[in-house]
């Protein structure tokens, strides 16, 4: 039996994370993975998802060319020929990482790692069982999609998101994707852009479950809309099959839906299948969830949970984040615990929404006064330069103390100056670095100044973030 100093139990990006940070810190690791290596997020979710909408926006701005003098026929999407981009996309990272792994002498075993007991671990795979033993253990299985009771998968015809990315993308113009969650609000734009048509069957408002402000929401429900995508609410999946050359979906009421192929896209689930956690002290909360205290480790001793597995927030940022953590805490360099609020949250559609921190419920649930400062993109000369405008950056800060508490940033590439709100740990002099920075211009990056230049004069913070304080 083969001794570990770590042992990692997925190789998505929490697994992956972790297997390099251990290794470039000295540690001996070993990380195992049943499937495709680099897991849901670079197989199946945010790197190809990503590609897609980026090939989306290209269509959707191609709308202006005209007006900025670029001249020929309109764009279309091919949504078969954008699957054969990401594909290439994901093969050419998934080596990048494999090969890096190598470098850093990390051991890696293909097949299905369960426990036989606290430390020890079983890897079967097609060439036989392996033992290890590792002084410490991450899991980091991830999730897979979830589908309510009673509805199946149909080949081809309904899918979930997995399926879509593994297999293909199903022949037919017409879709239905039913969810209102991030992933069914992505699609339904990616999908409208690529060149199907799409119904969109909801239970309540798109990403009604999620923090983002009612502002953040209009504003792409606004966006959506001059697409000519909307959500059709009250739609509770209770029924679904397949006729002849459609498939159906239904709700409790008899209303029935038919389109070419039907796109599920009604949440995950934690993946735990198969991970023998029987012979351990892991315990999973009432959804599948893996117990864990504010570091991480799990009722076992020296077994670690990360990412999806953990839950609530299932994506790939947090994974990144709890894998940072858990390495730290093995090598005793931190004491610090989970805090998802300052992990950011994005959803890429028809325009990009991007928060992290609290918002006013919560800022006032912990006896805070929050004050709001707002810079719009509409009068920003960058984004009227790209014919983008649509969105806002809109902080939060403590009106006694100045601290900033969170922020939400809407528009185009949300995703990339969401890090100026995520940078650093001393949250209290954030907004004082955002006063003193320096910006290029024209830049979207100077509406988080100009939305920090808001709050000091609105709510006479302007001594303290000024410096004068």
């Amino acid at each position: 039996m083969k001794d570990f100093d770590i042992g990692i139990i997925g190789s998505g990006p929490g697994g992956y994370r972790a297997a390099v940070l251990a290794a470039l810190r000295g540690q001996k690791v070993a990380i195992i993975e049943r499937a495709t290596w680099g897991g849901t997020c670079l197989n199946r979710g945010c790197v190809p998802k990503k590609d897609w909408h980026e090939s989306a926006k290209w269509i959707e701005q191609s709308r202006h060319f005209e007006g900025r003098g670029i001249i020929g026929n309109p764009l279309r999407g091919d949504l078969a020929r954008a699957w054969k981009h990401q594909h290439e996309v994901v093969n050419s990272v998934r080596q990048s990482y494999l090969d890096y792994l190598k470098r850093l002498g990390v051991q890696m075993f293909h097949g299905q790692g369960r426990f036989i007991r606290g430390h020890e671990l079983q890897i079967e795979s097609t060439e036989g069982a392996t033992g290890i033993h590792c002084d410490q253990v991450i899991i980091a299985t991830g999730s897979r999609p979830a589908l309510p009771e009673g509805i199946e998968t149909v080949t081809g015809r309904i899918l979930h998101s997995d399926q879509l990315f593994d297999r293909g993308v199903p022949e037919g113009e017409r879709v239905i994707i039913v969810g209102g969650g991030i992933i069914g609000t992505e699609f339904a734009y990616i999908f409208t852009m690529l060149g199907r048509q799409v119904t969109w069957l909801v239970h309540s408002e798109a990403l009604s479950h999620t923090r983002y402000s009612e502002q953040a929401k209009d504003a792409l429900a606004d966006a959506l809309s001059a697409l000519d995508i909307e959500a059709q609410r009250g739609f509770v999946l209770k029924k679904a099959g397949v006729e002849g050359d459609l498939a159906w979906v239904e709700d409790a009421q008899g209303h029935r839906y038919e389109a070419d192929w039907v796109l599920l896209a009604t949440g995950r689930r934690p993946e735990t299948e198969g991970l023998g956690l029987e012979h351990t002290a892991v315990r999973q909360d009432e959804r599948g969830f893996i117990r864990v205290d504010a570091g991480l480790q799990s009722d076992e001793p020296g077994v670690y949970a990360i990412g999806d597995v953990v839950g609530p927030l299932m994506n790939a940022n947090q994974a990144l984040a709890d894998a940072t953590l858990v390495v730290d805490r093995i090598l005793g360099k931190t004491e610090a615990q989970r805090d998802p609020l300052w992990v950011p949250e994005l959803v890429y559609s028809a325009l990009e929404l991007a928060r992290i921190g609290m918002d006013e419920e919560q800022a006032e649930d912990a006896d805070l006064e929050p004050a709001v400062g707002f810079a719009a993109f509409e009068t920003s000369p960058r984004a009227l330069g790209q014919d983008d405008a649509a969105g806002f950056v809109r902080l939060l800060a403590d009106m006694d103390s100045g601290a900033f508490l969170g922020g939400e940033i809407v528009g185009r590439d949300a995703g990339e100056l969401i890090h100026l709100l995520a940078q650093g740990a001393d949250r209290d002099a954030l907004l004082r670095q955002f006063i003193a920075a320096r910006y290029n211009h024209p830049a979207r990056a100077e509406e988080v100044l100009n939305a920090t230049e808001t709050l000091a004069a609105r709510w006479g913070l302007g001594d303290f973030l000024y410096g004068e304080a």
